[in-house]
């Protein structure tokens, strides 16, 4: 265990006291995610388990899957099946969501022990929070794994090489590597350069979100952007995959973040709508935007959430049905 009351962070404050004593008073703990994990969520969840275990803790790594996402493919044996503890002693921590629906297939199995949540999502409502089930939500910030960096100092720990890897990870997915930020940012960049201090390196955490592609991947990509249609002169893109592609090509082949980056560098463009056919049934509709749109609210109208300038939700219906839902939904934003 490793304890050190003498590091001192401001940037531990507004870390609830609440879910310090949650922590420091519990002996085992679930840490989960949302399901379809991201690197956001596998930093958040792989650092706080290693932060845990220094203090002595009993921790695990859970998730729903499926682990879809190139950049976290290497990370998936660190993922433990739901364990069998007291439930008059284990304790759930979710982090990167709002509560355990959205775990996926295993909100089921955790949803007897208490649980505290740690996201940065703007668009949801959260539970309050109370000394039995803290919630830490801070939707300024770009990530969560910047609330684990913070909760770690606010446990009296300071993140090991391993932990500040993970962190930086997290941190580079849900930025863009910092394409996302502006001049309002600077201390998400001091805290960027803490973790390269502590051992992170940017070159290798580039070629992990970028790298490892297929040529697979990139037919499909080329695919998608063939068949993108222009709406509201220009200023709204969309494109879709089809269920055969998904069929052929597997979600393994899947490079939504230079998708979407080729999209919305077009002279223009607004906003972008890619919409995925995974089932007969249902569609899952990926959004983005410049800085004008906030598209977090068109994802909650349908259940979906995210942030201001990317978020997602799934809808029933066929995908024509879908497209022009989201056609209409996004009506206001361009015709005056």
């Amino acid at each position: 265990m490793e304890i050190d009351a003498r590091v001192q962070n401001p940037l531990a404050e507004g870390v609830p006291e609440e879910l310090v004593q949650y922590i420091r008073t519990g002996t085992q703990f679930i840490i989960a995610g949302h399901k379809e994990p991201d690197g956001d969520c596998v930093g958040s969840q792989l650092a706080l388990r290693s932060a845990l275990r220094r203090l002595g803790k009993i921790a695990f790594a859970c998730s729903s899957g499926p682990y879809k996402r190139t950049e976290i493919r290497n990370f998936i044996d660190q993922y433990s099946d739901i364990p069998k503890l007291n439930p008059s002693e284990a304790r759930v921590i979710i982090v990167d969501c709002s509560g355990k629906e959205r775990t996926g297939d295993i909100s089921k199995s955790i949803d007897m022990y208490p649980c505290a949540i740690i996201d940065h999502h703007s668009s949801v409502t959260f539970p309050p929070s109370t000394p039995e089930e803290p919630v830490y939500a801070d939707s300024q910030m770009p990530s969560c794994t910047l609330l684990i960096f913070k909760l770690i100092y606010a446990l009296g720990l300071r993140p090991t090489k391993k932990e500040a890897v993970l962190l930086f990870f997290g941190l580079c997915t849900d930025t863009g590597f910092f394409r996302f930020l502006n001049e309002k940012n600077w201390d998400v960049m001091e805290i960027a350069s803490q973790l390269i201090r502590l051992g992170a390196n940017p070159k290798n955490t580039y070629n992990t979100i970028s790298g490892g592609k297929s040529l697979s991947s990139r037919i499909l990509l080329g695919r998608i952007l063939a068949r993108t249609e222009s709406h509201y002169d220009g200023k709204l893109l969309l494109s879709c995959e089809t269920l055969e592609e998904y069929m052929t090509f597997g979600s393994e082949n899947r490079d939504s973040d230079n998708l979407n980056q080729l999209l919305l560098s077009i002279e223009g463009v607004e906003a972008i709508i890619i919409i995925r056919q995974e089932c007969v049934e249902n569609c899952t509709v990926s959004l983005r935007s410049t800085d004008k749109i906030n598209v977090s609210q068109i994802a909650a109208q349908f259940g979906g959430g995210g942030h201001k300038n990317a978020a997602g939700l799934t809808m029933n219906g066929s995908p024509s049905y879908v497209k022009q839902t989201m056609l209409e939904s996004f009506h206001n934003f361009f015709v005056y």
